[in-house]
């Protein structure tokens, strides 16, 4: 009996060495070699203060910046932690909505989202990033559509020409990967920052 147990717990602490504990070193020695950056969440730093992460979107409101897609994150109810309440860009608990094309309250939201644009002047057509949430809740771009929408507004609140601007976000729009993947995007963290620099 001993004979077959003795095996059975050296492979257990064998596997657990190399699985558990050298596997896990070497591949996070091997990603701060090659990918330090990424594989320290690729954070945004301005004069020694992490500013965010390029990976995941930030709450901007006011009317001096632009504004990245609706999040659809929650946290706990503070009045009741058998419900939630809406937590934009919550990193702790990101989630889309799970609202499906036949839910009156995501067509609420939506033409609310939509009312809420033309209200503010920013666009004559609505990019439909700027009504609609993302899978995670915590999408950092934004359609290169949606930030020249905006361009009138944040140059209104920054006292600036639209056209430099303009200029900024045509600056900043990042476009598809290897030329045919994903779709043109702008970081709205970058634009902002970069915003902020034009002074």
């Amino acid at each position: 009996m001993l004979s077959q147990i003795r095996p059975a717990i050296v492979m257990i602490v064998l596997f657990t060495l190399l699985t558990g504990l050298a596997y896990p070193l070497a591949i996070t020695g091997l990603a701060q070699i090659a990918f330090r950056d990424e594989a320290n969440g690729s954070l945004v730093e301005r004069k020694g203060v992490i500013v965010g992460s390029r990976l995941i979107g930030q709450n901007f409101a006011a009317d001096n910046y632009f504004h990245g897609r609706p999040s659809a994150t929650s946290a706990p109810d503070p009045n009741d932690s058998s419900k939630t309440v809406d937590a934009p860009y919550n990193a702790a608990n990101s989630s889309g909505s799970n609202l499906g094309p036949t839910s009156q309250k995501l067509v609420d939201r939506v033409n609310a989202a939509i009312e809420a644009e033309f209200a503010a002047g920013r666009v004559d057509m609505v990019a439909a990033d700027a009504v609609t949430t993302s899978a995670s809740g915590l999408d950092p771009h934004i359609s290169p559509q949606f930030a020249l929408a905006q361009a009138p507004a944040v140059a209104a609140a920054r006292k600036l020409p639209e056209a430099r601007v303009r200029a900024l976000i045509e600056k900043q729009i990042e476009q598809r990967l290897a030329g045919f993947i994903g779709e043109p995007r702008v970081n709205v963290l970058e634009l902002n920052l970069a915003l902020d620099e034009l002074h």
